[in-house]
């Protein structure tokens, strides 16, 4: 258990850093908002990689992803959190 959780926290942070320079623009996040994101796009990217390709069966579509499909998925994870993050408060 302990091994899976040092697995995510450094996937996290190669994941959420590589997103947030693979997309352009500022994003205010702190260091724990990043290793979030890498965490979140993890499971995106293994839910995606379940969906598309039918692989692990046996454990389910949650699941976390290797670094590919983790930055992969935190990349789309950025995306939606743009779209859907209220920018109006941002500007002056």
């Amino acid at each position: 258990m302990l091994g899976f959780i040092l697995y995510l926290l450094v996937i996290g942070v190669v994941a959420g850093f590589a997103a947030r320079l693979l997309v352009p623009g500022p994003d205010p996040m702190s260091v724990a908002a990043t290793i979030v994101l890498g965490i979140v796009g993890s499971f995106v990217g293994g839910f995606l990689g379940y969906v598309l390709f039918g692989v692990d069966f046996d454990e389910g579509g949650i699941q976390a992803a290797g670094i590919l499909g983790s930055v992969i998925g935190a990349v789309l994870a950025l995306l939606a959190y743009r779209a859907t993050s209220d920018r109006r408060s941002a500007r002056i």
